[in-house]
């Protein structure tokens, strides 16, 4: 099976490794990524579309028929913003893409970028686990090949560009974390090896941790 995956949040760090992940991998032969700005990448199987609202795709829709995968990237922190403009970005959006992509391919897999400690409930404490866990419940009742994947501390690939510059204070600690408390580390090779396998073979866990990320991976 070939995929013909989309991919959001590509000028992302997790995005962007995904997508370095599906450029190299022989079964990946077409990719769509939607950016508000250019990515900086070309590529004999990448095509950009440069969109800004993903609540309105009408402008863009036609583009989007086609596609066997999806790999939704896309996402913001909920630190310094309101309760309100959080849903906004991680519900609403989320849930007017999956919307439409799944009018245009019925069968499409669905991967989503959610997070570790995401709230399935909806009735936790944390808001921002809450809002997650709505969106995962969500997706996963439009969407009959939809996988949540639940990354922890994600090691960035080599060679990437968008990495927040925090982060070199922070990667040191992946090999000690990755051997003391393998349950919340992964890279981000693992994160799109998993998601291109998904969407190739599936996977018999509908949420996907880091420990299933790195299993699917192998796969």
């Amino acid at each position: 099976m070939k995929i013909k995956t989309i991919i959001t949040g590509a000028t992302g760090m997790v995005g962007e490794g995904v997508l370095l992940e599906c450029l190299n991998h022989p079964d990946v032969e077409q990719v769509l990524v939607i950016n508000r700005r250019p990515g900086g990448i070309t590529h004999p199987k990448l095509q950009e579309i440069i969109h800004q609202d993903l609540m309105n795709l009408a402008p863009i829709e036609a583009e989007l028929a086609g596609y066997n995968a999806c790999f939704f990237c896309a996402g913001i922190s909920s630190v310094g913003i309101s309760k309100e403009e959080y849903k906004h970005i991680t519900y609403d959006i989320t849930l007017n893409v999956g919307e439409t992509l799944v009018k245009l391919n019925p069968d499409m897999t669905f991967c989503y970028i959610t997070g570790a400690g995401t709230d399935s409930s909806e009735q936790g404490k944390v808001a921002w686990a809450r809002v997650k866990g709505a969106t995962e419940n969500a997706l996963l009742k439009i969407f009959k090949n939809g996988y949540m994947f639940r990354p922890g501390f994600m090691k960035a690939t080599a060679g990437q560009k968008n990495v927040k510059s925090y982060y070199k204070y922070f990667a040191w600690l992946y090999p000690i974390g990755r051997l003391l408390y393998p349950a919340g580390f992964c890279t981000l090779t693992e994160v799109g090896q998993a998601m291109i396998n998904a969407a190739i073979k599936g996977y018999s866990k509908k949420i996907v941790e880091v420990k299933d990320i790195v299993e699917l991976a192998k796969a």
